[in-house]
């Protein structure tokens, strides 16, 4: 009775041993990819042919990921204008800028008499992105001053 007893332990030992081996998964589960958005200081509405607007920005992400790289683009879709990084790189629309810090500043110079629309989208390298759409009406003071006058 005893060997039958025991012969039952070992194969109880066994089974949960094969249990054990079997319900473990090599796989790590490494998160690479995290949400994120970019939060902005408030920018004004109204711009003047020439006048220069300070967009300042930070990155904030739900987690951080050693190895991932963050691109910047911008596309204007009204009115005509450029865009530029803190250090004075000028953005060609749709070409991609590499991110370099969390916060960052950009400037938009007016060059047009009329409403500017503009698109800046920041992307990850896992396909993840974040888009900021500025809507900046013409601030043409000489005609508030002109009309005025008449």
């Amino acid at each position: 009775m005893k060997k039958i007893l025991s012969n039952i332990l070992v194969c109880g030992y066994v089974l949960a041993a094969l249990f054990c081996c079997v319900a473990c998964d090599n796989d790590l589960d490494v998160q690479q990819s995290y949400p994120f958005t970019v939060e902005m200081m408030p920018v004004p509405n109204k711009v003047a042919k020439g006048q220069t607007v300070e967009i300042r920005c930070e990155l904030k992400k739900e987690g951080d990921y050693a190895n991932a790289v963050y691109t910047i683009r911008y596309f204007q879709f009204e009115g005509a204008g450029s865009l530029k990084t803190e250090n004075g790189i000028v953005f060609q629309p749709n070409d991609r800028y590499l991110l370099e810090n969390e916060k960052f500043r950009l400037y938009y110079t007016s060059a047009s008499d009329e409403a500017q629309n503009f698109i800046v989208v920041v992307e990850d390298n896992f396909g993840k992105s974040f888009e900021l759409e500025f809507n900046l009406n013409n601030d043409n003071k000489e005609d508030e001053k002109g009309g005025a006058d008449e």
